[in-house]
């Protein structure tokens, strides 16, 4: 079964869900620490106010005869009065003696913690819910007079709890409208964060052949995404470019092909106007034949330009002995040069790390450009040169040269500079020689003055150690 595709995350849900989780932790690490603090510091004056009464209730005991004061003491309460500690007072045997009245009735002598002597404030209550009341229960022993009693005294903390549970209802409260502030800001500010992708993204929709001028200005733009305008930029400008030269490539490539099918029909027509004779039926079969070469030239030209963009890396490196390589393309034209007494010479030695076919054929392309152009009697000097990056193969003509304003373009499909050097030839040569070059990771380039001749350099890179 075909897999489902996973569905992209939100950018924007992404950062409000983070941002809320982060200020929904912050807010209950804070919240609950300050609860805590809350809590324990009011147990702590609890137990000290519990301890403050025990004192007390110990000190008001030695300083009496018995126990009689004790019960004068803890008569009934007002009417109305909260009770907030009671207090029961035990011999030896565990008869009471003394408590606050109505204690027993519904606080019972076991419910308290076995007695221990005091020792200062460090007390051990014992907290218990009894009825509705919570209450913290302390027995201590004390001796008096030579007789021993147990005093047991419990506090009232209920209003104590119900603060804690309102407290606690406050804090989550807190916690829960701190999340929802948070997520609202965490939206307001992720959709005023991601406010430059949505230009972005109309800047991509408005995008199209005849609006590839736009640019954007990437100063306008936050720091973190400067560098994506500035690509959006380039990629604009890359666009524009190879839309230009596609364009104009179109263009050249009509033109270029219009002119041998226009001399095929042209002389298909002349020839069917008037019967003729085998010989001149021959000429135009001969001539049609021409012009078929030139097409099909054109055409084999045209797909080894296509291949070579399409299939970087696609050469054969090796190296091999660059003398003898430019000697066997040097007696390849001499007989045509020698027809024109055109004097083709090799200069300089050097091993050369390339693919040994298409680097015969870039420069073959070369002289058969520097012979098209060198006048009788004229030279071509091809010259090989290695140093630590590159090994430089140049061939120089003494042909009428290229104007300054042309030689950008010379490596551009169907350039000729002009009528003087595009007399012949489809305008494909140098463009198929930059392509090759280009697969082999080098460069070429041009020098010339007209009436000077020209110079045609071509890089390969050495063999990586």
């Amino acid at each position: 079964m075909p897999s489902k595709p996973i569905e992209a995350r939100s950018i924007s849900s992404q950062l409000v869900l983070l941002f809320t989780l982060a200020g929904a932790l912050l807010l209950f690490c804070g919240l609950g620490l300050l609860y805590w603090f809350v809590v324990q510091h009011g147990v702590e004056e609890d137990n000290e106010s519990l301890a403050d009464k025990s004192s007390a209730v110990r000190a008001d005991l030695k300083r009496t005869d018995g126990p009689h004061i004790m019960t004068e003491e803890l008569g009934a309460p007002r009417p109305r009065e909260r009770v907030t500690y009671w207090v029961r007072l035990l011999d030896s045997t565990g008869a009471t003696l003394a408590e606050t009245p109505g204690m027993n009735s519904f606080l019972s002598a076991q419910a308290f913690p076995e007695a221990e002597n005091p020792s200062g404030t460090e007390l051990n209550p014992r907290v218990v819910q009894i009825a509705d009341k919570l209450l913290a229960l302390l027995a201590t022993r004390e001796e008096v007079a030579g007789q021993s009693y147990i005093i047991q005294l419990a506090q009232d903390r209920s209003v104590d709890e119900q603060f804690t549970k309102r407290f606690g209802l406050l804090v989550i409260a807190v916690l829960v409208g701190g999340s929802l502030v948070s997520a609202l800001i965490a939206l307001t500010v992720t959709r005023r964060g991601l406010r430059p992708l949505g230009e972005i993204t109309r800047s991509l929709e408005r995008t199209g052949p005849t609006r590839l001028h736009e640019r954007v200005e990437p100063s306008a733009w936050p720091r973190e995404l400067q560098p994506l305008a500035i690509a959006f930029d380039q990629m604009l400008d890359r666009l524009e470019d190879s839309f230009t030269r596609l364009s104009q490539f179109s263009a050249d490539l009509a033109h270029e092909l219009r002119t041998p099918v226009a001399n095929l029909r042209g002389e298909a027509e002349v020839a069917l106007t008037r019967p003729r004779t085998a010989d001149e039926y021959r000429e135009v079969i001969e001539s049609s034949v021409a012009e078929c070469e030139r097409l099909s030239s054109i055409i084999d030209n045209l797909l080894f330009l296509a291949r070579a963009e399409a299939a970087q890396g696609l050469a054969e490196r090796t190296s091999f002995d660059g003398r003898a390589a430019i000697e066997k393309i040097a007696v390849y034209f001499r007989t045509v040069a020698e027809e024109r007494h055109v004097t083709i010479r090799c200069l300089g030695d050097g091993e050369i790390y390339a693919d040994a076919l298409l680097f015969s054929r870039a420069v073959s392309n070369l002289v058969e450009n520097a012979l098209r152009f060198t006048p009788d009697g004229g030279k071509i000097e091809i010259t090989l040169a290695r140093d630590a990056a590159a090994t430089l193969i140049t061939v120089h003509d003494d042909g009428p040269g290229i104007a300054a304003e042309h030689l950008p373009r010379i490596f551009d499909r169907f350039f000729r500079a002009d009528s003087s050097r595009s007399s012949e030839g489809s305008g494909l040569g140098l463009a198929l020689v930059k392509s090759i070059m280009d697969l082999h990771g080098g460069s070429a380039k041009a020098d010339s003055e007209p009436g000077h001749g020209t110079v045609v350099s071509l890089a390969f890179p050495n063999r990586l150690p």
